[in-house]
């Protein structure tokens, strides 16, 4: 599942064990499914499956890195405090207790992967891709960024506004723990303390529940879980000087998401007259929120002190990245109010959300606030 852009930049990975020939054959079989739908997606599943593949095959188990006196001690005190982040993540946040998370690759890269998103000029409602077994998703992700960035021509040329971003992790909601699960990647294993346990356990929440052709859902679930989950390892489990780190850098980024749901909201009534209005006008009132928003931006990095680690997004800012982000925290509220509704008790809690993600999605929206709701 791919990651808030905005304020992380993150999502999803995997890992291969010894059983090269059984994902092959696993592949090969998908892939023929896929004939029929033309060359352009058969090519993209083969990218898709070289790259994953590639990717588990560079992976080692955690304890061979541990015992190799190659291995810089700088990574080596990484690694073992992933391990305790994820024996954490199994007893105190109920997360599962599987293979994914104790193997290690370099990729020799910045990201994992790099996603594609799309939305039209007057609307924040992000383009879908739609795919076998997992269903439809608002994002395109590839192994390889000149790939992606073709895909994002090709989407401009139809008229869409686009983004494409790199990210460090992403899941395999649990299918390949077979042959190994997700590893942990050199693109996110250096990450301050907070961060590094956040996306663990958000990644590892994609492997409890999952709604089919849901992002929105799906993110916003494994955001609670990270956002919760986090808190308490830092409060339980972190030293001193990293939670003043998180503090610090949670702050900002607190103060971000709020300016950008701010922009997000004002756009949104621009859009609604989309059917009805005038174009010119509409894409002048869209600019003059355009650039309410950097300049507000450039008064929040005064107050930063001239922190410039958002800068690149907001320079890049259209429909489609504004998009991406609302799909991380767009239902964050309800899922933190359901948490409480159960008493904080995470199994209740996956329980709760499970049995919402398997009603149809055009219920789930209002089953999800009900079930927050204080008696």
């Amino acid at each position: 599942m791919a990651h808030d852009a905005a304020s992380r930049g993150w999502k999803a990975g995997a890992r291969f064990a010894g059983q090269l020939a059984r994902g092959m054959r696993m592949a090969l079989a998908g892939l023929g499914l896929l004939v029929l739908a033309g060359c352009a997606d058969t090519q993209y599943y083969w990218q898709s499956v070289g790259g994953h593949l590639r990717l588990m095959h560079a992976s080692r188990p955690v304890t061979q890195w541990l015992a190799d006196a190659q291995t810089p001690p700088s990574l080596k005190e990484r690694l073992q405090l992933t391990q305790r982040m994820r024996a954490f993540a199994v007893t105190e946040l109920a997360l599962p207790d599987n293979p994914s998370y104790r193997s290690y690759a370099d990729l020799g890269r910045p990201s994992v992967v790099w996603n594609v998103v799309a939305a039209p000029e007057l609307s924040l409602t992000l383009h879908t891709w739609c795919f076998p077994v997992l269903g439809c998703v608002s994002y395109r992700g590839y192994f390889d960024e000149a790939a992606a960035q073709r895909e994002a021509e090709r989407l401009r040329a139809r008229g869409l506004e686009v983004s494409v971003y790199g990210v460090p992790a992403y899941s395999t909601l649990g299918w390949m723990n077979w042959a190994g699960g997700d590893p942990l990647l050199n693109t996110f294993i250096h990450y301050p303390e907070g961060e590094l346990a956040r996306l663990l356990f958000h990644e590892l929440s994609h492997q409890v529940v999952y709604a089919r052709d849901d992002t929105m859902f799906n993110e916003s679930f494994a955001t609670t879980v990270e956002r919760i989950g986090g808190a308490r390892w830092l409060q339980e489990q972190a030293s001193q000087e990293a939670r003043a780190q998180y503090t610090a850098f949670d702050a900002r980024r607190r103060e971000f998401r709020a300016l950008v749901l701010a922009t997000r909201t004002e756009l949104a009534q621009v859009y609604r007259d989309a059917d009805t209005g005038e174009r010119d006008a509409l894409l002048r009132r869209k600019q003059q929120v355009m650039q309410a928003f950097r300049e507000r931006y450039a008064a929040l990095k005064t107050q930063w002190g001239g922190y410039a680690g958002y800068d690149r997004w907001v320079a890049q800012a259209n429909n489609a990245s504004l998009g991406a982000q609302a799909a991380y925290d767009g239902l964050v509220p309800q899922f933190e109010a359901l948490f409480a509704r159960q008493g904080g008790n995470w199994p209740a809690f996956y329980h709760a959300v499970g049995q919402i993600a398997e009603l149809p999605p055009a219920e789930r929206r209002d089953a999800l606030e009900r079930a927050g709701r204080t008696p």
